[in-house]
């Protein structure tokens, strides 16, 4: 029997599976460069956690998680095994109905995230040489806002 899955809040107990989610993607993502240790990711995991923006999604294990402060997406993963499963549009809808708009960066060459946000009704904002970001990538603004009705 395949147990329910549940969306909850991520507690500090969870900083390790959720770090071994974003280490595998980096792991697994030819042009993204490592600029964190495995040990930063953890760390990193547990400062979202700390400032209650992480929302998992489980059913046995952590499948996903979302961070989120406020109207700004900062982190959306899921587990590479779960992928095409509904676990993203899961932690997705659960954040738009949480907010009227939502905002969020992803690279340009992560052309299944620009696939899944403009499937969510996410529109392109602006594109930038990626003079923001830790990594120094091209990257591209998308905003979602609730329409009326």
């Amino acid at each position: 029997v395949r147990r329910s899955a549940l969306i909850r809040s991520a507690g500090l107990l969870d900083a390790g599976r959720i770090a071994a989610i974003l280490s595998n993607f980096t792991d697994t993502t030819s042009w993204l460069p490592r600029i964190n240790s495995r040990a930063e990711d953890i760390a990193f995991a547990d400062e979202l956690i700390t400032k209650n923006w992480v929302h998992v999604f489980e059913r046995t294990t952590i499948e996903g998680f979302i961070a989120r402060n406020d109207a700004e997406i900062h982190a959306l993963y899921v587990r590479t095994e779960a992928r095409g499963q509904g676990v993203g549009t899961a932690l997705m809808d659960h954040a738009k109905s949480q907010s009227d708009t939502l905002e969020l960066w992803t690279f340009q060459a992560n052309f299944a995230a620009q696939r899944f946000y403009e499937r969510h009704g996410f529109l392109e904002v602006i594109r930038t040489d990626g003079f923001g970001n830790d990594e120094k990538l091209p990257d591209i603004q998308f905003k979602w806002i609730r329409r009326a009705g």
